[in-house]
């Protein structure tokens, strides 16, 4: 019998014990052919062969483990050979070691990993250069009536996709403009909006009244606080703003229609507008502008069929030509968000032609924020509270607000209590609540007279939160939209600070979630499965069908 090298360690020898390991293959005869191995065999992958051998492992078969480097780093894990320096990207083709990967194991509980951050102020005040130059609102078209209420509101500078947006909607054609959160998306509308609005002065007050322009928003705290700015923008120009939200009654809808009736500026919330519209109360005959804001919520299955109705009532435009009309004026319709639900090309071939519909996008769409900080945390149910009491008694060096989010409204209501039990002085939004109770909630958050918010996605969306500091996902989202929009309350245009975003990981389907956000990060890639185009038309049948109605 003979000895050969191969992939299996033959044991019983304490010879072999005491030497290196030496990888053989039991071979019957000079041949090699037909012997039994040993009972005592064990085999021995080829990764772990070549480790032994202090050997670095082969092209093609897996990635080797990066040993942390000083200075740097992009992510920083509990465990220093899964960090990765901030000079290290993963390739498209490679299969990076995750600090996720066994997060589904029970024994994982207490692992974390955090992204560090790479910038220091927001991407949407960093121009690249193809967008610089004359850096001011003036080069963007915009009339000096309209700059002058910028600068008395302290707004000086343009951010990205304020440049790209505000030449663009200029020339009247629909739109989807697509950017992250917090990079001044409301301004990037309003601004030409309300340009064009002092190019046509108003024809004198009417009943009902047809506004000349509107802003459909999801909640109605997100309406109270798009009707603030544009308030605040139109007074020294003239222009008047006037809003409508649910939950109060067709009367108060009434009477706040009346108070003014020849508003400018209409801000409504789906419902509250199509009672409006089916009571006679409103016209949108006048429409020159139509903006839908935050479109992913809009065109959820809640206001999908709402915002329908509204689009059917609106003379939209097909070209920018249409708009741009002296005596029969279309609507010029812009759809707004950070991100995008799945149909909306289909929804909107039934009003306009999807083949002029001009595209606007940042360059960071879709990306993690690179100039905050974020921290996943795998951590079992039972210990939630704990950990989140202390990051409330014990936020660190920065005392600013500190939004809690749950996935539902029971969450929301159990935590508070628990909160109350230890003193902690907080506020609660959550859609559940009667509009009367709501009211103010988040206002009274904004002026600082509370520094806790406990909230469901609610107030993920649009809202300016520019004085908080720290995001906790108690429950981490369900999807990975909810989570940049959630992670976007934080650094944003005007805040003091970039923030911090700490996530607790607790079920396996959470850990799914995790793993496509890790990978994204050590690949600076955009996260997966999200759209920033209009791609897919109405089928030929259902535009017919929809024509005939």
């Amino acid at each position: 019998m003979a000895l050969r090298k191969a992939g299996a360690l033959v044991l019983g020898s304490r010879r072999a014990a005491a030497e290196p390991l030496l990888l053989l293959r039991w071979v019957q005869g000079p041949a090699g052919g037909g012997g039994q191995p040993p009972e005592n065999v064990v085999r021995i992958p080829r990764a772990l062969q070549l480790r032994l051998a202090g050997k670095p492992p082969r092209r093609g078969r897996g990635v080797p483990v990066v040993p942390a480097r000083a200075g740097q780093l992009l992510l920083r894990s509990r465990r220093p050979q899964l960090s990765q320096p901030r000079c290290l990207t993963v390739g498209r083709w490679e299969r990076p070691l995750l600090v996720s990967a066994g997060w589904k194991h029970r024994r994982s509980c207490g692992d974390y990993f955090q992204l560090e951050r790479s910038h220091s102020q927001a991407p949407a005040l960093q121009p690249s250069l193809a967008d610089r130059g004359d850096d001011s609102f003036q080069a963007l078209g915009l009339e000096p009536a309209l700059v002058s209420a910028l600068q008395a509101l302290s707004i000086s500078q343009p951010t990205v996709v304020q440049r790209r947006s505000i030449p663009a909607l200029l020339r009247g054609g629909n739109a989807l403009c697509a950017a992250e959160t917090g990079s001044g998306k409301t301004l990037a509308y309003l601004l030409p909006l309300f340009q064009k609005l002092l190019a046509r002065p108003s024809l004198g007050p009417s009943w009902p009244p047809s506004p000349r322009s509107l802003v459909l928003l999801p909640s109605r705290e997100l309406a109270e606080q798009v009707r603030t700015v544009a308030a605040s923008l139109g007074r020294p120009l003239g222009l008047r703003v006037r809003e409508i939200g649910g939950g109060r009654g067709m009367a108060s809808v009434k009477n706040q229609l009346r108070s003014d009736p020849d508003a400018d500026l209409l801000v409504a919330t789906p419902g509250a507008l199509c009672k409006a519209l089916r009571k006679r109360m409103v016209k949108l005959e006048k429409l020159s502008c139509l903006v839908l804001d935050e479109a992913d919520t809009l065109l959820d299955v809640t206001f999908l069929d709402l915002v329908e109705e509204v689009l059917m009532q609106a003379p939209i435009a097909h070209s920018p030509k249409e708009v741009a009309g002296q005596w029969d004026t279309k609507t010029q319709l812009v759809i707004v968000g950070a991100t995008f639900p799945d149909g909306l090309g289909q929804l909107l071939s039934k009003f306009t032609d999807l083949g002029r519909f001009l595209t606007l996008t940042s360059k960071n769409l879709h990306h993690l924020l690179p100039h905050v900080q974020q921290k996943f945390i795998r951590i079992k149910g039972s210990d939630k509270v704990s950990e989140l009491l202390q990051l409330i008694k014990n936020p660190g060096p920065s005392s600013g607000a500190i939004l809690v989010f749950c996935n539902s409204a029971s969450t929301v209501n159990w935590l508070g209590y628990i909160l109350d039990d230890h003193k902690i002085k907080h506020l609660r939004l959550q859609g559940q609540m009667p509009a009367a109770m709501r009211a103010g909630i988040f206002t009274t958050f904004q002026k600082g007279e509370r520094n806790v918010l406990i909230c469901t996605d609610l107030a993920s969306r649009g809202l300016d939160t520019s004085h908080v500091e720290l995001i906790v996902n108690y429950d981490f989202p369900s999807t990975l939209q909810d989570y940049l929009h959630r992670v976007g309350r934080v650094g944003r245009v005007g805040s003091k600070v970039p923030g911090t975003v700490v996530s607790f990981v607790t079920y396996r389907w959470d850990v799914d979630l995790v793993r496509k956000i890790e990978t994204a990060a050590r690949r600076r890639t955009s996260l997966p499965g999200m759209k920033s185009a209009i791609k897919e038309p109405l089928p030929e049948t259902d535009l017919t069908q929809a024509d005939k109605q």
